[in-house]
């Protein structure tokens, strides 16, 4: 009987997990929560439902709170001679407005975490011409995501077909750290590339096609 209250008081006595907390009034939050974007140090904070609301819609804020939802661009226009134009060094890549530099900025995840890119601007602006979808990015906090990776095990390579999606920056900052943790040796690992590719499956279930209106 002893025994078993030592066991009780031993499973109390446990430290618990840390509780995620609102990073500007302290409150609890739950595993689905806002985040609010930093441009000017391009730093994500997590925030509470109230918080975040106090910065929706301001544009001269400090910070900006960042969408939850993804879009698919089906039919998404990029040749692979435009993709060259733009010489990013892999298949995989994501691309945003960024006010306090006031251009668009390409990054790209690496090993060492996200690596920016010097984007030429002339590419770009034809595949934003090709793609009217891409003036509908919210600054900062919204970007374009395209992976073509393929069946590739490598970050470049020979590339597949484009999979392109509007996504919140968050999702980018995610992806970049699954890379980031996970990678091993030269090739990455086996481990990371079922990550990247539970990314990117579990992104097409979410994500809904551009243009798709939604009910309440």
């Amino acid at each position: 009987m002893t025994e078993r209250a030592f066991d009780v008081l031993r499973r109390f006595a446990r430290p618990r997990p840390p509780v995620e907390r609102c990073d500007l009034c302290g409150l609890e939050l739950g595993p689905e929560h806002d985040h609010l974007l930093e441009p000017a140090a391009r730093r994500l904070v997590c925030a509470c439902g109230a918080c975040a609301v106090l910065f929706s819609g301001q544009a001269d804020a400090r910070y900006k709170r960042v969408p939850r939802g993804a879009r698919r661009l089906a039919g998404f226009r990029l040749t692979e001679a435009r993709w060259e134009d733009l010489r990013l060094p892999i298949n995989l890549a994501f691309f945003f407005f960024s006010t306090p530099q006031n251009k668009v900025i390409a990054s790209y995840p690496s090993p060492a975490g996200a690596t920016e890119s010097l984007l030429d601007l002339d590419a770009w602006d034809e595949i934003r011409k090709d793609n009217p979808v891409l003036d509908e990015m919210v600054p900062d906090v919204e970007a374009l995501l395209v992976n073509r990776l393929g069946s590739d095990r490598g970050l470049g390579g020979s590339a597949g077909e484009a999979a392109c999606f509007l996504v919140p920056i968050d999702q980018c900052f995610r992806l970049v750290g699954i890379i980031r943790t996970h990678w091993k040796g030269f090739s990455g690992g086996d481990l990371v590339w079922e990550e990247i590719d539970k990314f990117f499956a579990d992104l097409t279930q979410v994500a809904r096609p551009h243009g798709e209106v939604l009910h309440a």
